[in-house]
């Protein structure tokens, strides 16, 4: 199916078409003028983000090509690693390079591309041992309205806005092979709740202001949230720091987004342009330009928002980074008191825990080769010569 239809020709009966042809095409149900996921298994999520992720890859072409040509050495052979040598080390995305091989590593998952918005904290987790990388983690500003989160706090009237801006979202978590074969998103996650993430914000975001309102932005960072990739999480769940770090399960969201249409956000704005409706972003819109866009744009085609339903639920984690976090998001106690977890005594817990157990009891991590992940990169280029 082609986008790329010009904006005077773009009639509502063709988009309304293309819409209706994309959701079935993904394998969504319409029932009633709502959508019904054709099945519940993880393969079937993430056959929703394919088409998504494609178009992310092919776009970046040029770039992926220099790219891995210059930091391919970065990503471990199976048959290096030695799990009783690795020595995690937690680096604060800082200089280009460090950038690029972030970026790098999350074109090799199997969920879009996405930057992040906002206040935002990049960080590489590598292996000391052989310079090689174990992981990324991207924290973001978070979004001020979050049912997951806010159904747990009742904030200060007045004050909500101002403490959520204390927390921030993981946007991006995970490992790269064969450490993500030895449970190496665990430690990435646990590097969430370290000593140093707190100490990297303040000293980032302590002179800052809103570039809006001009105001102060908080100093301090007192807990983080995030969603797992596919209904419940194999990585947070029952994860944690002997009785200090804790993640919390919020339960599951509802299922609204707007990934399974993102291949027709092009074709949602030219549509919107050529009724004199602008999707430009500014102050304001922020993160939810693109929802806004689509609620529009189906409006406009006579279908109904719940198109972004999709029922594809997730689950959601609190990670609180100080004792009170319960007291202090409620105003009841004002001195947040932060939970002390350095990065190392986290990395040393998590080799223990789960990386020398689980290199002895599974298979098949070995036999990882590095130019496995150039496959996965270029992998568009493959389905473009099978059409």
């Amino acid at each position: 199916m082609s986008n790329d239809a010009n904006p005077s020709t773009l009639t509502a009966d063709m988009l309304r078409t293309m819409v209706i042809h994309e959701v079935e095409a993904l394998g969504f149900v319409l029932t009633n003028g709502s959508l019904q996921p054709g099945s519940d298994d993880k393969d079937f999520r993430r056959s929703l983000h394919s088409a998504a992720r494609q178009l992310e890859l092919e776009k970046a072409d040029q770039w992926l090509t220099r790219a891995w040509s210059r930091y391919k050495h970065m990503f471990a052979d199976g048959h290096e690693v030695r799990p009783e040598s690795v020595s995690p080390r937690l680096v604060l995305v800082e200089k280009q390079c460090q950038r690029d091989i972030f970026r790098l590593a999350r074109y090799t998952w199997s969920l879009p591309y996405t930057k992040g918005y906002g206040r935002r904290l990049q960080y590489l987790v590598l292996d000391e041992a052989l310079g090689k990388l174990i992981g990324i983690l991207g924290l973001q500003s978070p979004p001020l309205s979050f049912p997951a989160r806010d159904r747990v706090f009742n904030y200060p009237k007045g004050k909500k806005t101002e403490l959520v801006n204390q927390t921030m979202d993981v946007y991006t978590l995970g490992a790269v092979p064969p450490y993500s074969r030895l449970l190496g998103a665990k430690l990435v996650a646990l590097a969430a709740a370290s000593n140093e993430i707190r100490s990297h914000y303040e000293m980032k975001y302590s002179t800052c202001t809103t570039r809006l309102e001009k105001r102060q932005l908080p100093t301090s960072l007192v807990g983080l949230t995030t969603t797992s990739a596919y209904g419940r999480s194999s990585i947070y769940n029952r994860l944690g720091y002997r009785d200090i770090v804790k993640f919390q399960s919020l339960g599951l969201t509802e299922g609204y987004g707007a990934f399974h249409l993102e291949r027709l956000y092009p074709a949602f704005r030219e549509f919107l342009e050529s009724q004199s409706i602008s999707t430009r972003g500014g102050f304001g819109s922020g993160p939810r330009r693109k929802w806004q866009t689509m609620v529009r744009a189906l409006q406009r085609l006579g279908l109904r928002s719940e198109f972004l339903k999709h029922g594809i639920k997730r689950e959601a984690f609190l990670i609180p980074l100080i004792k009170n976090i319960q007291d202090y998001m409620e105003g009841t106690d004002f001195q947040a008191y932060p939970i002390d977890a350095s990065f190392q005594d986290l990395s040393q817990y998590w080799k223990e825990r789960w990386l020398i157990p689980r290199s002895v009891r599974v298979d098949g991590w070995h036999q990882w080769e590095a130019k496995d992940a150039e496959d996965i990169l270029f992998s568009h280029r493959v389905n473009s010569e099978a059409k």
